[in-house]
């Protein structure tokens, strides 16, 4: 596949150049092809399958938040880990999420579960698989979406200089061994999930942290209010 056939922000375009020319990466387009053929429903929508990487160009990326897997129901995907469309209903870890953020900064817990802003403010909020069958979580999780997420994280650890990772959870924190740590901050708690967030997510303050970083280091930090 070329990558001038994909809508992520030009800055992009160089690094990930590679990744879109391997072989991995026909076989994911020839699996998403071979699912919607099928009649399978898959979200988030194709042209919102990079939303994160045309929201947040290469060069503006400060912080990296990692989920998972998109959301697996009928309007709620868009491109963005924890993140849902407007008029959707924020799911419980994203509430978690908010109420950490108030407690951390003090800002007022947001109406919208749209996290529009904070990728458009250099947050880029990468899900580990970028697709999902309608109603199966984690339906996507061998295609192999890892291959290129995690030369994602590559890319940035490797071509940029302070750049904050939030890994949340057991599955964002093994990909730790990517990022160089010389150069980069890595923050790490528990998920944000109603079953762990109270194991280590409340109070881990990676909203200030992350702030104090990016000053520290000459860096514009981030506009967590929505």
């Amino acid at each position: 596949m070329d990558v001038k056939d994909v809508k992520i922000a030009e800055s992009w375009k160089q690094p990930l150049r590679e990744e879109f020319q391997k072989a991995y990466f026909d076989e994911i387009v020839m699996f998403l092809k071979a699912e919607r053929l099928t009649g399978k429903t898959i979200y988030p929508p194709g042209p919102l399958i990079f939303n994160a990487f045309d929201k947040t160009p290469f060069n503006d990326v400060r912080v990296v938040i990692l989920g998972q897997d998109p959301y697996h129901g009928p309007g709620q995907a868009h491109g963005l880990c924890f993140s849902v469309q407007d008029g959707v209903k924020p799911p419980p870890s994203l509430v978690n999420i908010y109420k950490e953020l108030n407690k951390d900064l003090g800002i007022p817990i947001p109406d919208t579960g749209n996290l529009t802003p904070w990728a458009e403010n250099g947050v880029l909020l990468l899900n580990a698989f970028l697709t999902v069958r309608a109603n199966e979580p984690a339906s996507h999780s061998k295609i192999g979406w890892e291959n290129f997420t995690d030369a994602v994280i590559r890319k940035v650890s490797q071509q940029k200089e302070n750049v904050v990772f939030m890994l949340w959870g057991k599955f964002a924190q093994d990909k730790q061994v990517l990022i160089d740590e010389t150069k980069h901050l890595v923050l790490k708690a528990a998920h944000p999930s109603p079953f762990s967030a109270d194991k280590g997510f409340f109070g881990c303050r990676h909203f200030s942290k992350a702030n104090e970083y990016l000053v520290r280091n000459n860096r514009e930090p981030v506009n967590w209010k929505l």
